[in-house]
């Protein structure tokens, strides 16, 4: 198992929202990686497209009122210091990032490949997401569920 992963967006607004219909799932995953000794990693375009996705879900559901508690859940889940900053390498690495999104016939959007090219470059070998586009990255392992955690 890797000593780190990372988040994607769709499970940490999973986490951050316990109304969200992948919560459960979400913090049963979060937890066996955390018993495992899996150190969970967070990009910044992760925490741009989680709040822009709590955000426009609370204004969907008629629930913008929670928006600054689900704001708050999610700077408890990842602090700021916990936070690895990626974007500025967008556009150094913005040819590669084109190159994978061109390979993976647009089924990986600019972040996703971002985040996998960053992913590489860090080392980091698995991502925590119910994304199962990233299943066609070859040096991602993606992990959806808490079975496929070895402790």
């Amino acid at each position: 198992m890797t000593t780190t992963v990372i988040v994607d967006a769709n499970v940490l607004v999973a986490l951050a929202d316990a109304r969200d219909k992948w919560h459960d799932t979400a913090v049963a995953l979060r937890d066996a990686l955390l018993t495992a000794g899996v150190q969970l990693g967070f990009f910044d375009c992760v925490i741009n497209e989680s709040i822009g996705v709590i955000g426009r879900r609370a204004e969907e559901q008629r629930r913008s009122h929670e928006f600054a508690h689900l704001l708050d859940e999610l700077m408890v889940l990842v602090p700021e210091q916990c936070i690895t900053w990626i974007s500025s390498s967008a556009q150094r690495l913005y040819g590669e990032v084109v190159r994978l999104c061109r390979s993976h016939h647009g089924k990986l959007n600019f972040n996703d490949a971002l985040m996998a090219l960053a992913s590489q470059e860090l080392g980091i070998g698995a991502i925590v997401s119910y994304d199962g586009d990233f299943d066609e990255v070859a040096w991602l392992t993606r992990i959806a569920a808490p079975a496929q955690i070895a402790n």
